[in-house]
């Protein structure tokens, strides 16, 4: 069964408004007065996650190509400076609108706030930016993400008649507005198992820029502070998930200690088949792409589309105008759905290690 994936949140703007012309507090120059639209896009790295060049990159590519816009996709690969030099050349270049994925608030700011100024449109891609001026936001519910990887946990621990389990936390970046949406999406439903003593709260860390390796090191130490007595990894993301694995793997305690993830990734995947992983929370990236393509155009061209949604940035007090789509927790029994969704491939999930694994899946 699809479970309908691409049922949710995509059709959110579908139901817009009729556009409107784009107020732009610049006042001179305004998008597409008498502009060519073009698009810049700065994706943040590619080692944190693979989504970013093999899903957002493509998607939306495909959608900026469908609908006949110019447009520049760069990666910023973990670089704030060269972060801000991508968006300094994008704003020359003659862009009409501008779509992030911030690093860090602070220079996400710095980035929006030069491109208001030169009367460039800007779109929040995934991560809000705190304190800053971008005119729409497009992402999934993030604390929703956080409450289906706490669910989760609980489940396979519950599965496993673990009593008293004790679970650690891989938080992601501290600079991340979305790690701290997760992190409040599994305390919801962690934190009143600490506070029934059903469950015992372990090591706590982030971890700096997503990155994996800090992530094994981190992991490890956590693992030797409480003598090995570690029964339950909330793992932020498939690729934090995947160092406290490596990790577990030199202890032989993989698949005994279940471990959380979140993207869906090909590795996550290949983990939860072998085991090793309880589960992986399902962003349907190509509707986050598609939506907020669709909203990138329209301010290209110098149009705004309502989307009957914002959120408050905390540190702005802004209501941002937003997308929020949502995600889908997956477990060992409905992989197959994230393949036939063709967010992944077959080919890139089921190489020859996992193969039979695959057969018995269900993925065909």
């Amino acid at each position: 069964m699809r479970k309908g994936f691409l049922a949710v949140g995509a059709v959110g703007l579908l139901a817009l408004g009729s556009m409107t012309a784009c107020g732009n507090d610049s006042g001179d120059d305004q998008a597409g007065s008498d502009q060519t639209p073009k698009i810049g896009v700065i994706l943040p790295d590619s080692k944190s996650s693979v989504r970013w060049e093999s899903a957002d990159r493509k998607f939306l590519e495909e959608a900026f190509k469908a609908a006949g816009v110019e447009y520049d996709i760069q990666n910023a690969q973990g670089d704030k400076s060269a972060f801000q030099t991508i968006a300094d050349q994008m704003i020359t270049s003659g862009v009409t609108a501008l779509m992030i994925v911030n690093l860090d608030s602070g220079t996400g700011k710095a980035v929006l706030d030069k491109a208001k100024s030169q009367g460039v449109a800007t779109i929040d891609y995934d991560r809000l930016t705190l304190g800053g001026s971008a005119e729409y936001y497009v992402s999934f519910d993030n604390e929703a993400v956080g409450k289906l990887q706490g669910e989760g946990l609980v489940k396979c621990l519950t599965d496993q008649k673990v009593e008293n389990p004790v679970v650690a936390y891989l938080n992601g970046s501290p600079t991340d507005n979305n790690a701290t949406l997760f992190k409040n999406g599994y305390d919801s439903i962690l934190k009143p198992k600490f506070d029934a003593n059903e469950y015992t709260k372990g090591p706590d860390q982030s971890v700096p820029d997503w990155d994996n390796a800090q992530a094994a090191t981190i992991f490890e130490q956590m693992l030797t502070q409480t003598g090995g007595k570690i029964d339950g990894v909330l793992s932020a993301n498939d690729g934090l998930g995947n160092a406290a694995i490596s990790v577990l793997k030199k202890n032989n305690l993989n698949g005994k200690v279940p471990v959380t993830g979140q993207d869906a990734d090909p590795q996550g995947l290949q983990n939860i088949l072998a085991g090793d992983q309880c589960m992986t929370v399902y962003k349907a990236v190509k509707q986050e792409a598609d939506a907020a393509a669709e909203l990138a155009i329209a301010l290209a061209k110098g149009e705004r589309k309502e989307t009957g949604q914002t959120v408050k940035d905390p540190e702005g007090g802004r209501d941002v105008p937003a997308v929020l789509l949502t995600p889908t927790a997956i477990f060992k029994e409905n992989v197959k759905d994230v393949i036939a969704d063709g967010y992944v491939t077959k080919e890139q999930v089921c190489t020859a290690d996992f193969a039979t694994l695959c057969t018995e899946a269900g993925i065909s």
